[in-house]
């Protein structure tokens, strides 16, 4: 009998879910019934024995230190391919040099969005897929995820699991983690906060401190590494915004301007600024309800996209944010599944020309929006996707004369791409040129929650993705697609099931060329093969 639950559990890894699907079936055979229970009598010592073996592995596993195990596989692995396509060749893409913000990290390696400009692209190279090396990292439930990259390449994750967030540095070679702090738990009973909150609002600033928030309506500088460059983390400043914000109310997200001060925003729709040397706290009501990142230029400008319209703000000469215009956009009639409100659910990204686009949540498909950074004007509008199958939850992609905007329509919750169930498929290039708006290009690859990222020298858009299955097998990958003509190269599995989702943590390009991701249970690496 032990070699029957041996050959089907072999089988279950390999062909997924309809292995045990099918061996319930057998059972309503009589003839195959009555030999499984003449035997069952016979193994019950085998079976006893087997059962001490997994609770022992369990153990095992609850005591080994985070990172030191790969991410545990789901049934399926022999159901779907493990690569697709061909290398790439580097086409760098022609565009303007990424902004160096003074108060920020490297650009490509600052915060979830890269830059102060969320464009989500990187001056660095990514994996050309080149026979690509898959590694991952299990941190148990805990996801990380908000990376950023210090100055010496170790990742800083911004994590959490059920009890709350907490702050790491990640060895970039073993993938374990070097250095931890524990951040104050979610509020008991506030689940908007864990839905919403203390997710973006998080920086890596030109001296490699995290400036975050926590769940107690503070924000927190903490040095990455102690005086000889080693990784710790400690509290170096913090500044208490109770005062300002009220309970229930929680940060969505934190950004510096290039004078070096600290903006945030809270899901009720307060914008505000903290002076750094004086601890000085002014505050903005929009109003209306924020769930996106901020974006930054060198004008002093602050774009804000509420559930209702993007703003522009600025500093007044005492620090008080001041709307300098306010431009709505066509909300829709209710949200949709994929959006993170009714309103639009991306982060402003800020282009070449003064241009800043959004999409919005427009019926009976979104559109992509560009608009005048100094006035608010708009420029023009493309709708994508199919009718009543598009809307985002992911920040647009800049790739020089325009955006990469991704389908996630359909996607509520980890659940919703269970057992080989995907979102609505569908990434679209959207380009500005002389005042009109115009799709490039469109694909029809599924990313259920990407955040893509682009590599300008390799012209490749990076995206996260997953294969729908009739056989109940939920793989994903790591998929690289020409950001010029939307071919899709190569797609690489991470892996199968649940625990390899990625639930709208970012794709980070390194500047060693590898590309990470956060899933629900810790991290993979993709980089091509030495």
């Amino acid at each position: 009998m032990i070699w029957l639950v041996g050959a089907l559990l072999l089988l279950w890894i390999a062909l997924g879910p309809w292995v045990l699907v099918a061996a319930a079936a057998a059972l309503f055979v009589p003839r195959a019934r009555w030999w499984v229970q003449d035997r069952i009598h016979v193994s019950r010592r085998a079976l006893s024995y087997a059962a001490a073996g997994a609770v022992l592995l369990t153990g095992l596993v609850v005591v080994v230190p985070d990172g030191w195990l790969p991410i545990p596989p789901a049934p399926g692995l022999l159901a779907t391919p493990s690569y697709v396509g061909r290398p790439a060749m580097a086409t760098p893409l022609t565009a303007a040099e990424l902004s160096q913000h003074p108060h920020l990290a490297r650009s490509g390696a600052g915060s979830t969005h890269s830059d102060a400009a969320a464009s989500g692209a990187s001056s660095w190279s990514g994996p050309l897929g080149l026979q690509p090396e898959v590694e991952t990292a299990w941190f148990g439930l805990q996801e990380c995820a908000t990376l950023a990259v210090d100055s010496r390449d170790r990742l800083v994750a911004l994590c959490s699991d059920r009890s709350g967030p907490s702050l790491h540095v990640v060895d970039p070679e073993t993938m374990r983690k070097a250095a931890g702090k524990d951040l104050p738990e979610w509020v008991e009973g506030d689940e908007t906060a864990r839905d919403v909150c203390s997710t973006e609002s998080f920086y890596l600033d030109e001296r490699d401190r995290a400036v975050l928030a926590t769940t107690d309506r503070q924000v927190l500088a903490v040095r990455t590494s102690d005086g000889e460059g080693e990784p710790e983390l400690s509290t170096d400043e913090s500044w208490d915004l109770k005062p300002y914000v009220a309970y229930g109310d929680c940060l969505v997200a934190l950004l510096p301007d290039w004078s070096g001060r600290i903006w945030w925003v809270s899901h009720a729709g307060l914008v505000g600024t903290i002076t750094p040397d004086s601890g000085q706290v002014r505050v903005h009501d929009l109003g209306a309800e924020v769930v996106t990142s901020l974006a930054t230029d060198e004008s002093g400008g602050v774009y804000v996209v509420s559930d209702e319209a993007l703003h522009r703000l600025v500093a007044g000469p005492d620090g008080t944010p001041q709307v300098t215009w306010r431009s709505a956009y066509d909300r829709g009639d209710e949200q949709k599944p994929g959006q993170p409100s009714r309103g639009s659910g991306s982060t402003p990204v800020l282009l070449d020309g003064g241009v800043v686009a959004i999409t919005d949540n427009a019926e009976p498909r979104m559109n992509v929006v560009f608009l005048d950074r100094r006035t608010g004007a708009e420029i023009c509008r493309e709708p994508v996707f199919d009718d009543d199958a598009s809307a985002t939850g992911s920040s647009l992609v800049s790739v020089g004369t325009g955006v990469v905007v991704e389908n996630n329509h359909g996607y509520a919750s980890p659940m919703s791409t269970v057992l080989g169930f995907a979102s609505s498929p569908g990434l679209a290039r959207v380009d500005l040129r002389e005042g009109e708006c115009s799709t490039r290009w469109t694909s029809d690859r599924v990313a259920p929650s990407s955040v893509a990222k682009a590599s300008w020298a390799t012209g490749l858009v990076y995206v996260y993705t997953k294969r729908p299955s009739w056989t109940g097998v939920s793989s994903w990958y790591v998929t690289a697609i020409d950001a010029t003509t939307g071919r899709t190269m190569w797609s690489v599995r991470t892996g199968t099931g649940m625990l390899m989702n990625n639930d709208h943590a970012a794709i980070t390009l390194a500047p060693d060329g590898a590309l990470w991701i956060a899933t629900l249970a810790g991290l993979v690496r993709v980089r091509d093969r030495p």
